[in-house]
């Protein structure tokens, strides 16, 4: 194989990567717990935190609360990480840094 050829689909490779790192970027997902529910962006950005509010909650719950909000945020990060892991593990190391 000639050192062109090689360029080539080295180049072929990063294009793939960085469209699957975009498309993992742009994807939202949510991660929840009983009373909460977070939405994060591929980046780890958090969205969004909804509260259940069919549950009533006084003074003493909310560090219960905060548990619960650092469990949902802690979940949603761990799906971008799997599906990071789905779609660009293929990859292996070939283009270190990248993500």
């Amino acid at each position: 194989m000639n050192i062109q050829a090689m360029m080539k689909q080295a180049q072929a490779l990063q294009k793939d990567m960085l469209k699957a790192k975009e498309e993992i970027d742009k994807t939202e997902f949510v991660g929840e717990s009983s009373l909460v529910k977070v939405t994060v962006k591929g980046t780890k950005e958090v969205l969004k935190v909804e509260i259940n509010k069919e549950n009533s909650l006084d003074a003493d719950d909310i560090e219960m609360l905060e548990d619960m909000i650092v469990v949902a945020i802690n979940e949603a990060n761990k799906k971008v990480d799997e599906m990071t892991e789905k779609k660009m593990g293929k990859f292996g190391n070939s283009i270190p840094g990248l993500f």
